[in-house]
């Protein structure tokens, strides 16, 4: 059984948990109130909630793309969240330059996609002794992920995230191949579902990203039938409006419903394996 510190949490496999928030932070008051949100949604649940949010996006698919707030005003909101609401926090880092001031703030460092395959990004933030997570990129098979854990391995840190965000398929397209789950599970860390990013088209937007937002649920439950630690979801009150990956983005209003029905996916697979077990 995997067990992980996390902030003010204890993560385990018996537990799904949820990595939650905005693509970006933006310069109003938007990620705290989304934070607040997530808190009283995931309460109704005895969820564990882990909140995300970018303060820089490094890889838009145009220049125009919305960059975020940037590092210190970024890491100057997720320090609030963390400590008027008592929530572990995430965000990415892109550049080694990053690591140490951001592993002052954050529970966990996250390892973008793209990135996933940066050896000395990986040591540095492994160095700090924080929690990793590592989106899969795009272009790995899952098995080749055991190269990325033994790079974090290696510096003593064996608090590892893997997170499944699709794979290439052509141009502009993402497929999840749900088949990544058991085998990155293999490798003795947490497996994570990004229900969102999965939904992307890449680039097929005219210069922005496009996407297949109805596609969240399906996969989502998919992920969470076939045995997956945590789920990944970014979320905005209006996706409409949010600056990055508005066609993905979930409806924070419709979390609720979405949460229900993973919930009792969970749990019958749950009752399943207890009743195996009496037997």
């Amino acid at each position: 059984m995997i067990r992980c510190d996390v902030g003010n949490l204890t993560l385990t496999q018996d537990k799904l948990f949820l990595i939650a928030g905005p693509c970006v932070l933006e310069d109003s008051a938007i990620g705290y109130e989304i934070a607040c949100a997530l808190k009283e949604i995931t309460q109704k649940f005895a969820m564990p909630l882990i909140f995300k949010a970018s303060y820089t996006k490094a890889n838009r698919t145009s220049k125009a793309g919305y960059r975020g707030v940037g590092l210190h005003q970024g890491l100057a909101q997720m320090a609030r969240i963390r400590q008027e609401l008592q929530i572990p926090i995430l965000s990415d880092v892109h550049e080694e330059a990053e690591v140490s001031s951001a592993a002052k703030v954050l529970d966990i460092l996250q390892i973008p996609a793209f990135l996933c395959r940066q050896t000395a990004l990986l040591e540095a933030a492994a160095a700090t002794g924080k929690a990793i997570n590592v989106k899969k990129g795009q272009f790995m098979a899952p098995w080749d992920m055991k190269y990325v854990v033994e790079k974090i391995t290696a510096q003593g840190n064996h608090k590892i995230f893997l997170t499944e965000r699709g794979a290439s398929f052509g141009y502009n397209n993402l497929v999840v191949d749900i088949r990544s789950l058991p085998a990155m599970s293999k490798l003795g860390c947490f497996v994570v579902f990004d229900g969102t990013h999965s939904t992307q088209l890449p680039g097929g937007g005219k210069g922005e990203t496009a996407g297949q937002r109805e596609m969240v649920p399906f996969l989502v439950r998919a992920a969470v039938a076939a045995g997956c630690d945590g789920i990944f979801l970014e979320v905005h009150p209006e996706p409409a409006k949010s600056p990055s990956d508005r066609e993905t983005i979930w409806p924070i209003s419709q979390l609720p419903d979405l949460l229900e029905e993973i919930h009792a996916i969970r749990q019958a697979l749950q009752n399943t394996f207890a009743r195996r077990q009496g037997k």
